[in-house]
């Protein structure tokens, strides 16, 4: 490979125009049940509808955004009943993933958890709510890719996305985050001991502790 076949190829204008708006929906600029302005957007990011368009069916796909007839795109707003299933079938799915994935777990494979997890608290120390949640994200998807069944992957990937709007919400209280912090330590040490209903029963407690957190913004929404 030459030096010029290995330079990453810059992003297109839809790439761009992805990230930028993913980026705005998990750090809470733009925060659940706000209308995403094309035309505003399109001037700020310096690029035609059309690849902002594209990008928006994207991230609707994905859960992130909603189409309205007559209206245009939002950021998804889940309801409470919405989100508790969304976290049981997290539940069902991930319990599964992380069993399976245990026992499988190699020594290199504890220390990109290891890294992720050095990255999480990185983040957290300097209150970068993206940077943690790409961090996070990283921690927990690693753990369920030992698994092997990427099927199973996928569907727990389209989960997260379909929450990610809200995890701005949950790691700006520096509570929370010191929470995540502790709860990821125990479960690397378990996962060196390779105590499978232990990980499961911890994980189980951590997706509690952010669903509860979330309920608390979501319940006066539900209630007005």
């Amino acid at each position: 490979m030459t030096s010029v076949e290995g330079r990453r190829r810059p992003p297109t204008a839809q790439q761009f125009v992805l990230g930028e708006l993913r980026r705005a929906i998990t750090t809470g600029r733009l925060r659940p049940g706000d209308p995403i302005r094309q035309e505003a957007l399109a001037e700020e990011f310096a690029v035609s509808r059309v690849p902002l368009r594209e990008a928006l069916k994207t991230l609707e796909g994905e859960g992130l955004v909603t189409y309205q007839a007559h209206r245009g795109y939002f950021v998804e707003q889940l309801s409470l009943d919405d989100l508790r299933e969304v976290y049981v079938i997290r539940d069902l799915l991930e319990g599964e993933a992380v069993r399976r994935a245990v026992q499988r777990l190699t020594d290199a494979g504890l220390d990109v958890l290891a890294q992720a997890q050095a990255d999480v608290e990185a983040a957290a120390a300097a209150a970068d709510v993206l940077a943690m949640a790409e961090a996070n994200r990283r921690f927990h998807m690693t753990i369920f890719e030992w698994s092997g069944l990427p099927r199973l992957v996928r569907l727990i990937r389209t989960l997260w996305d379909s929450t990610d709007a809200y995890r701005s919400m949950y790691y700006s209280d520096e509570l929370n985050r010191e929470r995540v912090i502790d709860e990821h330590r125990v479960t690397l040490d378990l996962l060196r001991r390779r105590d499978t209903e232990a990980v499961v029963a911890l994980l189980a407690a951590h997706r509690g502790h952010a669903v509860a957190a979330i309920e608390s913004v979501l319940r006066p929404v539900a209630g007005a």
